[in-house]
């Protein structure tokens, strides 16, 4: 499942970021797990250009546009361009660019749920996605940007299939 949108036209490539905005088999620090085709419905219905790129999960500051959206074998894969020509899309550049800035967090309302065991309170199975963030601190700690600025030995060693090129 993969949605693109239009093309943009080719812009400053610090604009351009990429990254995983969940990760599937792992637990996050609200003890969410989230089960491989949860996002999938939504993705199709609301399509890339319905979920906004914002800054802190904050609605009133939106910071760019995702590009592409999809599911892979590790979780919720996500390409976009940060909005330049705004104040609040050239301060989370340079905050990425400085390798300051490197979390996603998915803002969601779960569909379906299930139980789950021990450090796992629910299993999202289905999840209405309408956003997903720029954040400091992102739920699961793997949710990150890929970039050659966040290509830190800890992360590497955490999951090297996620950082390869």
């Amino acid at each position: 499942m993969s949605t693109r949108a239009a093309a943009l036209p080719p812009g400053d490539p610090a604009a351009a970021i990429r990254g995983y905005a969940a990760l599937f088999g792992d637990t996050d620090t609200a003890g969410d797990l989230i089960e491989p085709g949860a996002f999938g419905a939504s993705v199709r219905r609301r399509g890339t250009s319905g979920i906004r790129m914002l800054w802190q999960h904050d609605p009133a500051r939106p910071i760019g546009v995702w590009t592409e959206i999809r599911e892979d074998r590790e979780g919720l894969y996500v390409e976009g361009r940060l909005a330049l020509g705004t104040q609040a899309g050239r301060e989370a550049a340079e905050l990425v660019a400085a390798g300051a800035l490197d979390g996603l967090s998915i803002g969601f309302r779960p569909r379906l749920a299930r139980r789950g065991v021990g450090a796992t309170r629910r299993r999202l199975v289905t999840i209405d996605l309408w956003e997903i963030s720029l954040v400091t601190f992102p739920m699961h700690d793997r949710a990150r940007l890929i970039a050659p600025a966040f290509r830190r030995p800890a992360i590497a060693r955490a999951r090297p299939s996620i950082i390869a090129n």
